[in-house]
């Protein structure tokens, strides 16, 4: 069952990663193209998805979406993973007033939630998908940066670091050869299950309406175009709902499947 998961998990990105890079592949219809008289019509052969409430394909809508709520969240992931990895390395060999107070910093950002955390970035930001991308990030830096550090720590006192520094390599070397790789493989882990928070934290913020403009497609914008007729239309909101549901889990199935993985190495 759990190998089964594992599959099912990586088809299903699979086919986000093809909707995002080839949607034309996957979608008919061009998301952009109104037709009032076709506004509001249930799924068929014609719209397996139905129509919004200008008559756009949903189907086309979700699969080009792809590429701006999947593309925000891996960038937002990618952005705290370097950003994690530069702080928390460094914190971890810095002198300790240094250090110290990289961490007071990053503890007061843990404090808060995420969510709260991005909403306040982008409000003073303004909305916009790049903005949007960088609140998420910076909602999401401070864990990275703890990880980071720790595990800077750890690799700096294991057994095949101390001996490279007998053997005279010099620290700075020793540091990008032996604890770098390290660190950034428990990163990697970390950021696979990141990816589905960020995803599912930028949609939140579109659907607040802070992040990309009608008429762009967005998963969390269609989800807000579709809440005041989910009565009559409930396939406006459902189908990119359920695009957002089951990329999170994709993602975090898979990215728990790699820490077991890695758990079971270290052990």
């Amino acid at each position: 069952m759990r190998a089964a998961g594992l599959w099912l998990a990586a088809a299903f990105l699979a086919l986000v990663a093809v909707a995002a890079f080839a949607p034309d592949l996957l979608a008919a219809h061009d998301p952009l193209q109104t037709d009032v008289m076709a506004a509001l019509q249930p799924p068929s052969g014609a719209h397996p998805f139905g129509t919004d409430q200008s008559g756009r394909d949903v189907l086309s809508r979700v699969v080009h979406g792809a590429a701006r709520s999947a593309g925000i969240g891996l960038l937002a992931t990618a952005l705290a993973l370097l950003i994690g990895l530069a702080v928390g390395a460094l914190s971890g060999v810095a002198p300790r007033l240094v250090d110290a107070g990289l961490m007071r910093v990053t503890d007061v950002l843990m404090a808060f939630p995420e969510f709260l955390v991005a909403l306040i970035v982008v409000a003073v930001l303004g909305p916009g998908g790049v903005n949007v991308a960088i609140a998420v990030t910076i909602a999401a830096v401070p864990v990275y940066i703890r990880l980071a550090r720790t595990q800077t720590l750890t690799q700096r006192s294991t057994e095949y670091v101390e001996a490279s520094r007998i053997l005279g390599v010099g620290r700075m070397r020793a540091f990008r050869r032996h604890v770098v790789p390290g660190v950034l493989g428990a990163l990697s882990v970390l950021a696979t299950i990141g990816i589905g928070s960020a995803i599912l934290a930028a949609a939140g913020l579109s659907f607040l309406g802070l992040g990309p403009a009608e008429p762009d497609p967005e998963w969390g914008l269609m989800l807000s175009g579709g809440r005041n007729v989910l009565g009559q239309a409930w396939w406006i909101s459902v189908f990119p709902g359920l695009a957002i549901t089951l990329t999170v889990i994709s993602a975090t199935v898979l990215g728990r499947a790699l820490r077991r993985r890695l758990d079971g190495s270290a052990a």
